[in-house]
């Protein structure tokens, strides 16, 4: 079974702090803390995970103290000694290979509590590295605590041999004892032993509160008179399970070391046997990856295999992580300096500071440029602290580098530069002649490798620790606008990230053009891309706020009635919201089985656990639908009316590149990709989506995009027939696989081979298919049968990808673009068999966005001649705009003739298009 170590940073440190004497280097650095963190993570390297990640604190408020104001006001200041080690700390953490996890806005625990269900669900082992009694909640079979300096281990019997009570109950348990050092209150004079003898008396805390009246002694009146604030306490000590993270638990995984970085960090602060047992290491014979690189359809050798293998492991150039030398530019001569740098400089890198993540409503502070590794600079613009120095007029001098920006032969480069392409669109400046982009060379090169924003990519590809927003402005309610911090500060900052994005392009570049198909996807697809989108963002759509605000209306009065209705079911009012009441009713009252726990032992009310029971009576179904209807009202009908841009009257979402392994484009605030439209209320909320007086919406729609793909990937004969016959291809499926003509095949058997054609492209298997008909699972296996036995090449196609998969470490599309997937060797049954789905699916749909993203160019530089229609939005294989009323059928036919052309498949490309006066109408 596979394993994942998470390790509480936090208390890692305050244990190696407090345990050992104050010890320090020849320097005068304080060393304690950190020798016990670095003797604690190379024990954990030892035991060779295969997940594992390292669990901080971020700093700044959490939930907790909203909830609560008083949360750990009680808890001492950080020592100073022990706060000079946390930065230290994180460098040989990350110089190590740990991946660092902290998340604003939650503490440690609420990380390691997600990632432990996610992986508890998965079959994946858990271990959490810890000394903290509140992760005791978390321990169940297949979880487990270890404490590293006692090398003890706890699991369900050793924290009721501890604490005396079951994991389940340990929530209920702090809740009554409290915390002094949280602050947490508990019940005045309850200990561990009082809240054992009560949980194993009344089992929990509810039980115990409903019968607090049978506790004599004085120790019953404080019971009494602390029942008011239980239930805060028990909030406040219950870790979330449900943290949105950016990372899945089966991407953990340690990454190559940073030798040169540790060497200097064991060096400075003395730690004589972890540099030996470093030196020691280096020494070995350095062993490649398993799964070599091959260029796509080429025959290489192994050395060729060896060399691109050890691209993909290659430890960050020294030569990149040098100290940065930047320079303030406040005079007119300085600006001129730099604008003979930029006139003469074969690259230039530039960023953009502003006062908000919204590129649509910020406004510009300052830019920095770098034509140079190592050297960079900042023109501050509209810093206005009080006493902030002189600076150069804002729009003196976006005049004087709106000619740079806008000259195509200027070849420029940026680090997710659509965003300062649209920032620098607020003042007439349209970027044209980026030439790179370093978020995208590290995506194209490898999507799976790293997060890639800049302080992933500089810690991965550079060894670079960068300067944090959070270091400058500060955080959460004290955080200021970068316009208010100081001049020299903001420099360093600032400068910094146009120096980082040039050293990390020196980096990246020369892996992609190791690989010419690579190197394609990037330069002929990803880049051209760039402002595409950008334009798109800049045009936003246009809503009809009315529309919202009456289905808003009607998803409440439709929510009551589902109220009402779950109410008449129940036999008494509850609280719909409340997973505690609804919790109590289903399991207790009504008697249902209980198929899903959560962490705590509880009965689970997720949307899982109702589903599993949603045929066993007919409040579960209520709960989902009322669920259901109320995402809708508070992610759409509510929300989008509130994202209208003051300035433009407009919705405007943000694409993203580089977020999908597969290469597909993602999108947020609003994420047009998660619409729903299997419901009607769901379809309904493009409706509120609609064109000016005089223009119309037209909605163009690839039809059976993968499908067709897996037609020309597999090159079967019968699939490419149904396609060439241009009939209903779900139809000729069936009528194959049942020995029918056509017009025979009925409705379940058109379903049956529809679910087939595209339940096989995401891995469905036998069990899949006769859920998802309704079918028991012989006859689903019968069914897939018959499929492969009509269409033998798309099995050899599939068993053809897996096998490469396996070979390579990697499977690719049509044009080259590579997703790796390191589960493959897992030894976890369910991981590998995931990875395996991935793989084939991976070439289909990496296929498909590829081709839109094609399709996006073609027609946007179509449509660069015209001034009759304007590409509005994509979400998934369609694509959105906005038409004058008077150009809509030459419009439907160039944007169907291009998006046809998109690529060469050996089916045709069939795209439909629809107008209306809103996207509901044109879909």
């Amino acid at each position: 079974m596979a394993k994942l170590i998470l390790i509480d940073g936090s208390s890692y440190l305050y244990r190696a702090f407090h345990a050992l004497p104050p010890l320090s280097n020849s320097q005068g650095e304080p060393t304690g803390a950190l020798f016990g963190v670095v003797n604690m993570l190379r024990a954990t390297l030892k035991a060779k995970p295969d997940h594992v990640a390292f669990v901080s604190d971020a700093p700044g408020p959490t939930f907790r103290n909203a909830l609560y104001d008083q949360y750990k006001a009680n808890r001492p200041p950080m020592p100073d000694d022990l706060r000079a080690q946390v930065d230290p700390m994180l460098a040989i953490v990350a110089a190590l290979g740990f991946p660092i996890l902290r998340v604003s806005g939650v503490e440690a625990d609420d990380v390691i509590g997600t990632l432990t269900e996610q992986a508890h669900a998965r079959g994946i082992e858990v271990e959490i590295s810890t000394g903290d009694k509140d992760l005791a909640q978390l321990v169940r079979p297949g979880v487990s605590l270890v404490n590293t300096m006692t090398n003890t281990t706890t699991d369900s019997a050793g924290v009721m041999e501890k604490f005396g009570v079951e994991p389940a109950q340990i929530v209920d348990f702090l809740a009554l004892t409290g915390d002094t050092v949280d602050n947490v209150p508990g019940v005045p004079k309850c200990g561990p032993k009082t809240a054992a003898k009560w949980l194993a008396e009344y089992g929990t805390l509810d039980q115990l509160i409903a019968n607090a009246d049978k506790v004599g002694g004085k120790i019953g009146e404080s019971l009494r008179a602390a029942l008011p604030q239980l239930p805060l306490s028990r909030e406040l000590v219950t870790i979330k399970t449900d943290v949105p993270l950016d990372v899945a638990v089966t991407d953990l995984a340690l990454h190559e070391r940073h030798l040169e970085q540790l060497r200097e960090l064991f060096t400075r602060y003395e730690f004589k046997a972890a540099l030996k047992e470093l030196d020691n290491d280096a020494a070995a014979p350095v062993v490649v990856g398993a799964h070599p690189v091959r260029d796509p359809g080429s025959a290489v050798s192994t050395e060729e295999h060896r060399a691109q293998g050890a691209l993909l492991q290659q430890a960050p150039a020294p030569d990149l992580a040098m100290e940065g030398r930047y320079e303030l530019v406040t005079t007119q001569a300085q600006f001129d300096g730099w604008l003979a740098k930029i006139a003469s400089a074969p690259l230039i890198a530039f960023d953009t500071e502003t006062t908000s993540i919204d590129a649509m409503q910020a406004d510009i502070v300052g830019l920095s440029l770098s034509v140079e590794p190592g050297h960079a600079c900042y023109v501050p613009l509209t810093h206005d602290y009080p006493g902030a120095p002189a600076q150069l007029p804002r729009d003196q001098v976006l005049a004087a580098l709106k000619p740079f920006f806008e000259d195509p032969s200027r070849p420029k480069l940026g680090q997710h530069a659509k965003y300062d392409i649209n920032i620098l669109s607020h003042y007439g400046i349209t970027v044209q002649g980026l030439k790179h982009d370093s978020m995208l060379e590290s995506y194209v090169w490898n999507a799976t490798a790293t997060r890639h924003d800049m302080d992933s990519l500089a810690r991965k590809y550079l060894g670079y620790e960068t300067i944090k927003y959070e270091q400058v402005a500060g955080k959460g309610a004290k955080q200021i606008s970068f316009s208010q911090v100081d001049l020299d500060t903001a420099c360093r900052y600032a400068a910094e990230d146009a120096d980082v994005t040039l050293r990390l392009h020196h980096a990246l570049w020369p892996k992609l053009e190791s690989i010419p198909a690579l190197r394609a996807v990037y330069q002929d697809i990803e880049i051209p891309l760039v402002p595409v989108l950008a334009a798109m963002e800049q045009r936003g759509v246009l809503i009809d706020v009315n529309e919202l605000r009456m289905q808003s209306q009607q998803l409440g009065k439709r929510m009551l009635e589902l109220q009402q209705e779950a109410w008449k079911n129940a036999g008494r009012e509850f609280n719909l919201d409340s997973p505690k009441q609804l919790q109590a009713i289903l399991f207790d009252e009504l008697g249902l089985p209980a198929k899903l726990k959560t962490p705590t032992g509880q009965p689970s009310t997720n949307e899982e656990a109702l589903d599993a029971i949603a045929d066993d009576h007919p409040l579960p179904r209520l709960i989902l639908d009322y669920r259901g209807l109320a995402k809708l009202r508070s992610t759409y009908t509510d929300k989008l009316a509130e994202m209208v841009n003051p300035r433009t009257g407009r919705v405007h979402t943000s694409y993203h590149q580089g977020a999908v392994a597969t290469g597909r484009i993602s999108s947020s605030d609003p994420n047009l990709q998660n619409i729903p439209v299997r419901t009607e209320e769901g379809r309904r909320i493009r409706q509120a989506f609609v064109a000016p007086t005089g223009w119309v919406v037209l909605a163009a729609d690839y039809s059976q995009i993968e499908l067709r793909i897996m037609a020309h990937l597999s090159g079967d004969e019968g699939l490419l027939k149904a396609f060439h016959e241009g009939g209903d291809v779900h139809r000729a499926t069936a009528a194959e696989v049942f020995g029918l003509k056509p017009e025979e095949v009925s409705a379940n058997q058109r379903r049956a081979a529809k679910a087939i054609n595209f339940g096989l492209m995401y891995g469905m298997s036998a069990f899949g298919l006769a859920r998802q008909l309704g079918v028991d699972r012989g006859e689903a296996s019968d069914y897939m049968a018959r499929y492969f036995s009509r269409y033998p090449g798309v099995r050899a196609f599939m068993d053809a990808t897996r096998e490469q998969a396996h070979r390579d470490g990697y499977v690719q599309t049509l044009f080259g673009r590579r997703l790796y997937l390191e589960n493959l060797s897992s030894r976890n049954q369910a991981l590998r068999a995931g990875a395996e789905r991935a793989a084939v699916n991976a070439p289909m749909q990496g296929t498909a966005a590829d081709i839109i993203k094609r399709a996006m160019l073609a027609v946007h530089a179509w449509l660069q001649q015209r001034d009759d229609a304007h590409m509005l939005m994509q979400v998934h294989d369609e694509l959105v705009f906005e038409v004058r009323q008077d150009a809509v059928e030459a419009v439907r036919a160039g944007v169907i003739e291009r998006m046809s052309g998109a690529a060469e498949l050996s089916v045709p490309l069939l795209v439909e298009a629809g107008v209306g006066a809103n996207w509901d109408e044109a879909h």
